[in-house]
């Protein structure tokens, strides 16, 4: 034996070394290793910190059931945090890290926690920092160091560069997980000539085959490789290792997440498979649990069968003294592999007797049994040195303690069949006394269950079970046509019954045992969850977080609720289980977007102006889909300075703007004025030809969906605009009503980039427009919300005086293509009149000053009356969300209304989100909220929009304080009218 790794054995490729960095030290593996085994391998006992304790954690496990030790690997924009040791293939140049500590895994200043550990139990930071502290200020303050403390790893703040695939399938069945359970299901499906899918999260098949000794009279690996070869001869089953299934979802379809071996730059880092299947076998096996004792959380406590994995399959052995403790007969395999490796072993079983056999076995092989013997208490600091053994006294209780030397401690607390997948398929889980676990309940026949994870514990049975299951699936779809049912064996197998052992206390000494290691939950936090009223186990896991981390209490569920059930005087069947979802293992996110990353996670659109704004020197900005010309700065300016200048030369002047974005809809047919007066909350039947009028449409629930206006060009015809960010779902909308109501005779069609427009707005737009059409443009010929179609710059137009800005204006329309020609033309009408372009942020800035809503004021709360627009409701008509508008929540006196708030002291900031609360009353959230804020250059100062508890009729006049709950900023705010400039309109229509 080389340090921890044996001279021999093993399935790693020692002609193939690897070399990895751990902590930013040089290490060697070799392939086929994993990430822990290597570790291991190296000697390596700490390798993370805990949650909330920061005490030394160690590897525990060989898969995703590893809740001790998670790490972070990769470097740069490659950082993946919170993986698990056993789960990352061992690649050469590999680089990993220690997680949840400063400044290094083996000195943690966070260990100070452990020491206040009396002080954090379950739901300290709810009683301390709420009930203490009191107020939110305070809450917020105090919340920063707990997050910064506790926790998980760090993502990168880079961008992602790799890609990912999506890729769509179908199959007659998949078979999740290939032990040898699943391998006899999908040979069984094979023969029947089904096309079967083979998904193994795994880097290698074979299950619990890779690290057995023996199936029969044949070998392990020998059964193995002639299954898989008798499945790749069938030519119809598609085996996918690294392939993690991580949910069911309704009618067959299944999430499996496949890592790419090499993946990044030419091949996709992962793919997202969302598979189709008229059957699904789950077949992925059982997992182990612990037993819960003093300081069960050390370095060199692991899970039994993990650790004869490392052995067996890995040549790693984790200790050279080993103590194993089981209350069931699997811990009596793993002892016997250690002393077959030479390891010092003694095994302690909680039960009083055994079956004769397997204690002669055990001593034969030079295993020391001693029965009706616990552990209570492990020693040391960094790594284990040694066992403090008790006499089982029952009920949990140890008596008469010796100390035992040791550097590892395997437990075996009994096994838990993973039923997660089954579980997503709705078979509740059902409790099994006689082998102290849950097993899958009855399904709907479409999902089944086998091996392992139906409870089934020897191996032959396991492999009678997969062919049974296979043989049901290949009946139920009518592929197994003279080949009967075959018996599925019962779920048990064990010699002598388990020890339903949970927890391992004395009643001298008070032990810190842990129940969940991702999340520091000790059993001490279950009971006191119990007695504070935390009774059921869905408020139970939110109160103490047990089960809530990267492993999802894959090995602390059941002993959690166990426990719980002790405390309540209740068995686990009473208490019953949460409720497993997807997904069954952590996944990135990267594969849900799959390539729509970067440019691709949106189309990019252009408007026709695009290139002609660019020209005028415009920065832009991503506006819904949208590239929108931002501001265009002089020399020397920035956003401010420039979106200033830009408005305030639209109140004095002109200024031209783009607004090719706003959604435009055609609305067509005899029953076209009918079909509006049912869409908007306001008259549009009324509107005369050659008209607009300004309208909102409701959502069915009464809130306010969109703005916009409607254009009659016609007796039955219209246009409808809509707001840029609600463009396609205001068509889907039209659309979906207009299916409804089949009894309206209207078509409906997109004409949003059949159109560019520009806005001209300022004092001087009348005579900037008049320079470029021979229409009549006078306000006796073309009145505000009047329409005309004439030539401008030479191009025929639309022209609509619509005024966004609170300023005299106009909206003209050509076609895409002669949108370059209008640009050059009101440009430079624009520039004769002192005036120019603007963008969106002066733009922003004018619709402030005026008092104008979007849907920042519009964010799916808020209805008509709240902005200040009881009247745009008709009472003339039923309207779309008209009924619902009128309920008492919704006209309630006392709701938020829209006001206009100013700072009170000379040049004070204020930011949109602000909560609006009295003077020295500042609590949760407030009476109401800050939606928008501008720096007006009419006004002299920054001036606001929000939503304040009875409106301007309670508030006007009176202070406010606006308490910026990020950066704790508090500023006294005057309420006033939202209309800052121009409240009677005389601009807009001069």
């Amino acid at each position: 034996m080389t340090g921890r790794r044996l001279d021999h054995g093993g399935r790693i490729e020692r002609d193939t070394p690897l070399s990895f960095r751990w902590n930013g030290k040089a290490l060697k593996g070799f392939k086929g290793d994993t990430l822990a085994s290597a570790l291991l391998a190296n000697g390596v006992d700490v390798v993370a910190r805990s949650f909330k304790y920061h005490r030394p954690r160690g590897i525990t496990a060989a898969g995703q059931e590893e809740g001790a030790a998670l790490v972070t690997v990769g470097e740069g924009a490659r950082t993946t945090p919170n993986l698990k040791p056993g789960t990352v293939e061992l690649s050469d140049g590999l680089s990993a890290r220690a997680q949840n500590c400063w400044p290094s895994v083996d000195f943690d200043v966070g260990e100070v926690n452990d020491l206040l550990s009396p002080f954090l139990a379950a739901g300290f930071y709810y009683k301390t920092f709420m009930g203490v502290l009191g107020g939110t200020r305070e809450w917020m303050f105090a919340e920063r160091f707990i997050r910064a403390a506790a926790g998980l790893g760090r993502a990168s703040y880079r961008a992602d560069p790799d890609w990912y695939e999506h890729v769509h399938g179908h199959c007659d069945v998949l078979v999740v997980g290939s032990g040898p359970a699943g391998l006899a299901a999908a040979l069984d499906c094979a023969e029947a000539g089904l096309d079967v899918v083979l998904a193994e999260q795994d880097f290698e098949l074979g299950g619990d085959l890779l690290t057995d000794g023996k199936v029969g009279e044949h070998s392990a690996e020998y059964h193995r490789v002639e299954m898989l070869g008798a499945l790749r001869a069938a030519g119809c089953v598609r085996m996918m290792p690294r392939t993690t299934v991580f949910g069911l979802y309704d009618h067959g379809v299944a999430g499996l997440a496949e890592s790419v071996p090499g993946g990044g730059g030419r091949l996709p880092r992962e793919r997202l498979h969302i598979l189709r299947a008229r059957r699904i076998i789950v077949a992925a096996g059982a997992l182990e649990r612990p037993v819960v004792f003093g300081g069960n959380d050390r370095p060199g406590v692991m899970l039994a069968d993990a650790a004869r994995s490392f052995l067996r399959r890995w040549g790693v052995a984790p200790g050279r003294r080993a103590a194993v403790a089981t209350t069931n007969d699997s811990g009596y395999r793993a002892a016997g592999a250690f002393a077959d490796a030479g390891l010092s072993v003694t095994l302690l079983d909680s039960r009083g007797s055994v079956a004769p056999d397997r204690l002669e076995q055990a001593e034969a092989a030079g295993v020391r049994v001693r029965l009706g013997r616990v552990p209570v208490q492990t020693l040391g600091r960094r790594a284990v040195s040694g066992l403090v053994v008790g006499r089982h006294a029952g009920a949990g209780l140890a008596a008469d303690e010796e100390t035992l030397r040791c550097d590892l401690v395997a437990v075996s607390g009994g096994w838990s069949p993973a039923l997660h997948l089954t579980s997503h398929a709705r078979a509740r889980p059902v409790w099994r006394a006689e082998d102290a676990c849950f097993l899958p309940g009855e399904g709907d026949g479409a999902v089944l269950a086998c091996g392992a994870a139906a409870g089934i514990w020897r191996r032959e049975a396991c492999i009678a079970s997969g062919r049974a299951a296979g043989r049901a699936a290949a009946l139920a779809l009518g592929a197994a046509k003279g080949r009967r049912r075959l018996a599925a064996p019962d779920p048990g197998g064990w010699d002598t019954p388990i020890d339903p052992l949970w927890e391992v206390s004395t009643e001298t000494r008070r032990l810190k045992g842990f129940v969940d290691l991702a999340n520091d939950v000790t059993a001490a936090d279950i009971r006191l969850a119990a007695r504070e009223g935390y009774e059921s186990v869905e408020h139970a896991k939110r109160y103490t977080t047990l089960g809530m981390a990267p492993d999802q209490g894959k090995t602390s569920n059941v002993i959690g609720l166990a426990l719980l059930g002790q405390a309540r005087g209740l068995g686990p069947e009473e208490v019953g289980t949460t409720t497993f979802r997807p997904p069954y293992a952590p996944v990135s996110l990267g594969i849900f977007a799959g390539a729509e990353g970067g440019p691709l996670w949106e189309p990019v659109r252009r408007t026709a102006f695009h290139a002609a704004a660019e020209t005028a020197g415009a920065v832009f900005v991503d506006a819904g889909l949208w590239k929108r010309a931002w501001y265009f700065p002089r020399r020397g300016e920035g956003l401010a300075a420039a979106s200033l200048r830009e408005a305030a030369m639209v109140r004095a002047t002109v200024g031209i703007t783009d607004v090719s974005t706003l959604g435009k809809l055609r609305v067509q047919g005899p029953d076209a004025a009918a079909f509006l007066d049912r869409i908007h909350s306001n008259l549009m039947s009324t509107l005369p030809v050659g008209k607009a009028r300004y309208g909102f449409m409701l959502r069915e629930d009464g809130i306010a969906y969109d703005d916009g206006t409607v254009w009659r060009r016609g007796e039955h015809d219209f246009l409808v605009t809509a707001t840029t960010a609600h463009a396609g779902g205001v068509h889907d909308h039209l659309d979906l009503w207009a299916a409804r109501w089949p009894d309206l005779r209207v078509d409906i069609a997109c004409e949003t980039e059949a159109w560019a427009g520009l806005a001209l707005a300022g004092p001087q737009a009348r005579a900037a427009l008049a320079r470029c059409t021979p229409a009549d443009v006078t306000d006796a010929a073309l009145p505000f919300m009047g329409l005309a179609e004439a030539e401008v710059c030479g191009l025929p137009a639309r022209i609509a005086r619509i005024s966004f800005s609170g300023e005299l204006a106009y909206e003209i329309y050509v076609r895409p293509a002669e949108a370059e020609l209008l640009w050059s033309g009101l440009l430079a009408a624009a520039k004769a009149e002192n005036g120019g372009p603007y963008g969106l942020e002066a733009l922003d800035i004018l619709r402030v000053e005026k008092g104008h809503v979007t849907h920042r004021e519009m964010d799916g709360r808020v209805t008509l009356a709240d902005m200040g627009l009881p009247r745009m409701m008709s009472r003339k008509k039923a309207f779309l969300g008209g009924a619902l508008a009128g309920r008492p929540g919704l006209t309630d006196a006392d709701r938020p209304a829209l006001v206009g708030l100013t700072p009170e002291e000379a040049g004070a900031k204020v930011m949109a989100g602000a909560v609006l609360t009295r003077p020295s009353h500042y609590r949760g959230h407030g009476l109401g909220h800050i939606s928008s804020i501008a720096d007006s250059p009419a006004q002299g100062r920054r001036i606001a929009l929000g939503f304040l508890a009875g409106g301007l009729e309670a508030w006007e006049g009176r202070t406010v304080l606006a308490k910026d709950p990020v950066a704790g900023a508090e500023t006294r705010m005057r309420v006033v009218s939202p209309a800052f400039v121009d409240p009677a309109g005389e601009r807009l229509r001069g």
